[in-house]
């Protein structure tokens, strides 16, 4: 969603939201300088969604660093999707429903942590210009073993 879009988006959804999880995937890109970090006087857009939307829902942020024209083909988007929420089993079904996308879903923290990914979104577009990479992403290294809880 444009983080210009993300107040009207949140006031058009607030009544229909209570009692479920929400998935933010606001990244702060302000044009015309989107390859430089600018996060909302909040801290992240997560952050900025869940104050704005109140109690009775769950904020999830997700899918941040993944280029939206790549999840919208079915093509292998070879990055991982980091996932932030304060309610744990909240969290879990957006890693369950990043897998069933066939990506890879990883616990990323606290809601706050969502900070990390929206600003690095600003460093893949520069990425992609530099690289000339069509969708850059990020890929966590190492053998992670799951958490059992």
């Amino acid at each position: 969603m444009p983080f210009a879009a993300q107040d009207a988006t949140l006031r058009d959804i607030a009544p229909h939201v209570a009692g479920k999880i929400v998935v933010d995937t606001t990244v702060p890109l302000v044009p015309p300088k989107v390859m430089r970090v600018q996060l909302p006087a909040e801290g992240s857009a997560a952050l900025r969604a869940q104050a704005a939307l109140g109690e009775g829902m769950t904020v999830v942020s997700a899918f941040h660093n993944v280029a939206a024209h790549k999840l919208a083909k079915d093509v292998d988007v070879g990055c991982d999707v980091l996932v932030f929420g304060d309610d744990k089993a909240a969290r879990g079904q957006v890693v369950a429903l990043a897998d069933a996308m066939g990506l890879r879903g990883l616990h990323g923290g606290a809601l706050c942590n969502s900070a990390a990914a929206e600003a690095l979104t600003s460093i893949l577009i520069f990425l992609n210009k530099t690289y000339k990479v069509d969708g850059a992403g990020i890929r966590i290294t190492g053998d992670l073993i799951p958490p059992t809880d």
